[in-house]
């Protein structure tokens, strides 16, 4: 088999306060194949948005973070400023959600765009033939380039930030939740642009979200986070279809389907709220909230074990009911 592109081996990420530390992430590994979408889906909170910015190293100084990011076998985590410096944009580049805030409102789109080039010098000559060429690969026209964050709508901005982190050429980019705060026809417009770059740029993506529908139109592959820890993981219709992990089942059935009268009238919930991750539950961390919940969740707690051909699902349900 061949290496995969980004190889990510037992990641923690832990967050200093003034009180105690909060562990976010919490043993994470995954593989990431050339051209190929990953998703990584789960309530806010579950550690998804940790990951990404663990992936690029621009979490909080003070942040805690062990385990390995092998890009091309070279571990992101152990490398220095310069390096880390012409890996990022280049090789491995993120949408940032909210791309009001992510944005500068005082630079002009075309001058954040020009930046990120000139930084990492993969152009050469006048910048507005690329800015143009990079704007218009995402739905805007060139003369946009010399407008403010404000003066662009939300579907626009979001444009605006997957433009910019097309702008170095990466090999790799991480989305997280580039569809928040937008409208139910802009989303779609987001999803179908990123799905065309995907395949016609041959990028390799992570793509974060808490929507598993979105996801199993996106992705190859998706993995459910719940407490910071992968508790499914398989192809991402397979997943969102007959998830294994009742987790997985219920972020499923949070999404009601088009033309079934009966799923709308009864919709479906979970009870209970997150763990806080200060004070994560002994054995398996989903288990008061559980609807099968079995004696031995209480204290034991389940590793990913298979739950089918290329699934696997922490439960100890997966070699019984659920299989």
């Amino acid at each position: 088999m061949r290496e995969p592109l980004l190889s990510v081996r037992d990641l923690c990420v832990t967050y200093r306060t003034g009180a105690s530390d909060v562990p976010a992430v919490r043993g994470v590994s995954f593989d990431l194949a050339a051209g190929e979408t990953l998703g990584l889906a789960g309530e806010s909170g579950c550690g998804k948005s940790s990951i990404a910015g663990a992936l690029l190293r621009v979490l909080p100084r003070d942040t805690l973070v062990s385990g390995e990011v092998l890009l091309d076998g070279e571990d992101v985590l152990q490398m220095k400023p310069g390096r880390l410096r012409a890996v990022r944009w280049s090789e491995l580049s993120i949408v940032f959600q909210g791309a009001l805030h992510a944005l500068n409102p005082v630079q002009r789109i075309g001058s954040q765009i020009e930046e990120a080039i000139e930084l990492h010098k993969t152009a050469t000559g006048p910048m507005e033939p690329r800015i143009a060429e990079l704007l218009e690969t995402v739905g805007l026209p060139a003369r946009r380039a010399g407008d403010y964050p404000h003066q662009l709508s939300g579907g626009q901005r979001q444009r605006v930030l997957i433009a910019l982190a097309l702008a170095c050429n990466p090999r790799i980019l991480v989305a997280d939740e580039p569809t928040t705060a937008l409208d139910v026809m802009v989303q779609a417009q987001v999803l179908e642009l990123l799905e065309r770059l995907q395949r016609d740029l041959a990028l390799s993506m992570i793509f974060i979200t808490h929507d598993l529908s979105t996801l199993s139109y996106v992705c190859q592959r998706t993995a459910v986070m719940y407490a910071g820890r992968i508790i499914e993981e398989g192809p991402a219709h397979d997943v969102f279809a007959a998830p294994r992990h009742p987790y997985a089942s219920a972020l499923a059935a949070a999404f009601p389907l088009i033309g079934d009268a009966t799923h709308r009238m009864q919709p479906t919930g979970l009870a209970g709220d997150p763990p806080d991750p200060r004070a994560i539950p002994s054995g398996c961390s989903f288990h008061p909230r559980c609807p099968v919940a079995q004696p031995e969740c209480d204290n034991v707690d389940i590793e990913l074990r298979s739950a089918g051909e290329g699934r696997r699902a922490a439960c100890v349900l997966v070699d019984g009911a659920q299989r």
